[in-house]
């Protein structure tokens, strides 16, 4: 690719409280899966950067956690400062809500903007209203909350009006060179992406059976140009954790092993032998040292 002479590059962080479909949103842009979705809150641990590069820009989205007061303990206040630190040093902010609401939690999100840096209002889920009309009302009353660069209504899963806000964001990209090559899509390494995807398994299949603390650890990472073997295991808090994960002779266990490794065949182009085991670990979302090596800062 030769950029334009007016290329443009820049940071964009993605932010909301839980479930507004942050990661979602960055994964349609991208048009390929790296941050993992499911219905539970809190998902998304990590920030993530995704990269998408067309002629004439670069935008290098950060997806972040849903920023939220509902856990006490020192897994979610390291989320909740990966959102705080995600905001500085980008050129746009991307504060993603869900359409007909916004309550407290939103107005949390408010309270840490960073002056100085533009924030887009994202109402997302637009598809799911009924009606089309109470969308207008809804947008006056947001309009007050913050002076917003702009108000831009979306449906995330389905992909409504994407290439506008696309539009709307190259605006406050500086004028710069591409930062990453033109095939990447994301700075996480493929170890990563597979912790993410057995933990997005987890969370689905699971659900409300198992709490959100809850974590992968990738033991081994093997790989050569025909096979990735990759040896992982599943950090739960309580014994009986472990046998919901496993399920009745194993069952469970394979259902999220296998449709996580279908996952990882897609994305890394190649054929992916998986085995996950489950160990009980009491303690691990409020032990400093075990979340620093799973990562958090």
């Amino acid at each position: 690719m030769n950029p334009v002479a007016d290329f443009r590059t820049g940071y964009v962080a993605i932010i909301g409280r839980p479930n507004v479909g942050k990661s979602t949103l960055l994964n349609q842009v991208l048009q390929q899966k790296i941050s993992i979705t499911s219905r539970k809150a809190q998902t998304t641990r990590y920030r993530i950067h995704g990269i998408l590069t067309e002629q004439a820009a670069q935008f290098i989205f950060v997806d972040t956690p849903g920023f939220q007061t509902q856990y006490d303990n020192r897994l979610n206040a390291a989320m909740n400062r990966t959102v705080t630190q995600s905001m500085h040093d980008v050129h746009a902010i991307l504060f993603v809500i869900e359409a007909m609401r916004f309550d407290q939690r939103d107005e949390t999100v408010l309270k840490i903007l960073p002056q100085g840096v533009p924030v887009i209002l994202v109402i997302n889920k637009i598809d799911k209203l009924a009606e089309k009309n109470q969308l207008l009302p809804f947008l006056a009353e947001v309009a007050t909350k913050y002076r917003f660069a702009a108000i831009i209504p979306v449906s995330a899963a389905k992909k409504i009006q994407l290439a506008g806000l696309l539009d709307t964001v190259r605006e406050y990209l500086p004028v710069g060179p591409p930062l990453f090559g033109e095939d990447e899509i994301t700075d996480r390494n493929e170890r990563f992406i597979a912790s993410e995807f057995i933990r997005e398994k987890l969370f689905r299949l699971i659900g409300d059976e198992i709490p959100y603390s809850t974590s992968v650890v990738i033991d081994q990472f093997e790989q050569d140009e025909h096979m990735y073997k990759i040896y992982a295991t599943i950090l739960v808090e309580k014994s009986n954790q472990k046998g919901i994960v496993i399920g009745k002779k194993g069952e469970r266990l394979k259902q999220i092993a296998s449709e996580a490794r279908l996952d990882m065949e897609k994305l890394f182009g190649v054929k992916v032998y998986l085995e996950v085991w489950v160990k009980v670990k009491s303690g691990w979302a409020d032990n400093e040292h075990v979340l620093r090596n799973l990562g958090f800062e």
